[in-house]
């Protein structure tokens, strides 16, 4: 499976000038939505996945994106689902999933950038042992510091700026914020 033509043909790849919600810029950007809307496109990257992990009791996510994969993941492999919701105090896990201490769970997630849901729902993850993460586009340009394996079906790495660095924003162009 061509993944990368798959999301060029979907109108997921962007040019520009992109603030990212890790902070940093960029010039390139994943509309995962675009997959996400259209659960065609979106079952060859759940089918991937779920080839890539080890077995597990629960798929984890954070929202939104997360969420949506962890919940799609879990159906096909006939486990449960949860997902960590961001807060004013970093993310959590709530609504009554109870994740037992001797649970197994995956994570899951659309874009990989910095790492940082990984990490902030790995710290929402109170019970249980995390046996792995699984993104679906890994477009990261440096590893992740965690301490458990982490799964990709697409690597796309894409460069990315501090904005105090940008060169996008010493051309002068205009930014634009997408996605939440």
């Amino acid at each position: 499976m061509d993944y990368e033509k798959l999301l060029r043909d979907a109108g997921a790849l962007l040019n520009g000038h992109f603030l990212l919600t890790s902070g940093l810029h960029s010039g390139q950007y994943i509309e995962k939505f675009r997959i996400l809307e259209n659960p065609k496109l979106l079952k060859p990257f759940i089918e991937k996945m779920d080839d890539l992990i080890p077995d597990v009791n629960w798929v984890v996510g954070p929202t939104l994106g997360g969420a949506i994969i962890a919940f799609e993941l879990a159906r096909v492999r006939g486990v449960k689902s949860a997902y960590s919701e961001r807060t004013d105090n970093g993310r959590v896990i709530r609504r009554g999933f109870d994740i037992k201490e001797g649970d197994t769970i995956i994570i899951a997630d659309d874009i990989l950038t910095t790492g940082g849901s990984i990490r902030d729902t790995q710290d929402s993850i109170k019970k249980g042992r995390i046996l792995g993460a699984v993104i679906m586009i890994d477009r990261s340009v440096e590893s992740m510091d965690v301490d458990f394996p982490v799964y990709s079906v697409l690597r796309y790495p894409i460069e990315n700026y501090d904005p105090s660095d940008c060169p996008l924003c010493k051309e002068g162009i205009p930014i634009t914020r997408r996605g939440g």
